[in-house]
């Protein structure tokens, strides 16, 4: 039997891309059975998380130091077709801009080579009162090796 059996998926990072694989299933669609619009928004926060994971970003860590954590600050989103039932999705997510307090992902929801959603996502790390706070500089340098290069 295989150890990692009950790992859920981190996803993998093809170059500076982080692919990360999701199934459509009945409680993600509504009643005229494509995918509800927020259930979109789900998909690519665990495709976010799976990715700082993987990078080697310990949210939790800094979570429960009582040193922040992540708050989306901006949303820019656009649907483009609709996913159904039992699709297999794949969440693309890549880093745009690296600030002191933040970072700007962009995400796209794809169906084969078809474009379902794109998203342009900020997450500003945030002190417990809510304020924003510089995110720990080996984060940063993390998020500058990430950063998207291509077209």
């Amino acid at each position: 039997m295989r150890e990692d059996i009950d790992q859920p998926t981190a996803g993998r990072f093809e170059g500076r891309e982080h692919l990360f694989p999701v199934r459509v299933y009945f409680e993600d669609t509504d009643l005229s059975g494509v995918v509800y619009h927020a259930n979109y928004l789900r998909f690519m926060e665990r495709a976010r998380s799976a990715m700082l994971r993987l990078a080697g970003i310990d949210q939790r860590a800094v979570f429960e130091a009582g040193e922040g954590a992540y708050a989306v600050a901006d949303l820019s989103i656009r649907y483009r077709a609709p996913a159904r039932l039992d699709d297999a999705l794949l969440v693309v997510s890549r880093v745009g801009i690296v600030r002191a307090a933040s970072v700007v992902i962009h995400q796209t929801v794809r169906r084969g080579p078809l474009v379902l959603t794109e998203a342009e996502v900020t997450a500003a790390l945030v002190a417990g009162n809510g304020r924003p706070r510089r995110q720990p500089a080996a984060w940063t340098d993390i998020y500058q090796r990430l950063v998207w290069q291509g077209t």
